[in-house]
């Protein structure tokens, strides 16, 4: 597996992580009155995407 697809999957987590933290905001302002769940989805394919990160960091040691 190379180092692209791993830093591939860095970018992707940090834009999950974005996207939850504007969603997190805009809870927080009063702006999305109703839990759509989409910060459930998010947090689930962070931790999905975290996962595999790790899967793949221990197969380069």
């Amino acid at each position: 597996m190379s180092t692209r697809y791993l830093d591939r999957l860095y970018a992707k987590r940090a834009e999950l992580e974005a996207k939850l933290e504007m969603h997190n905001a805009r809870y927080c302002f009063g702006e999305e009155e109703i839990d759509d769940g989409t910060e459930m989805d998010l947090q689930q394919r962070i931790d999905e995407v975290s996962d595999e990160i790790d899967s793949l960091e221990r197969g380069f040691r």
